[in-house]
């Protein structure tokens, strides 16, 4: 064995109060909280929520797939008016 296996991978599964560093929840969090805040400087809203409560992530492991999700992305925000949620 060439001591690469699972026991030597950086921990990914976060603790509540105990936040790993550098996996993708910590670093969403830290883009959302910087984000938020600017954001809310610039409308003089403090606290008010900017963000959806959650993020959907996904492993692109194709070309086709890249492409795919690409497409969603570029065109999800023409769609948002139609959205019963849009304001």
């Amino acid at each position: 064995m060439n001591g690469r296996g699972t026991m030597h991978r950086a921990p990914t599964v976060e603790q509540f109060g105990k936040p790993t560093s550098n996996t993708i929840p910590t670093i969403i969090r830290g883009y959302k909280s910087s984000v938020t805040k600017q954001i809310n400087i610039l409308r003089k809203q403090p606290g008010v929520p900017v963000w959806q409560r959650n993020y959907y992530e996904h492993i692109i492991r194709d070309e086709k797939s890249y492409y795919q999700i690409s497409e969603y992305i570029q065109t999800n925000p023409l769609k948002w008016q139609d959205d019963k949620y849009y304001i």
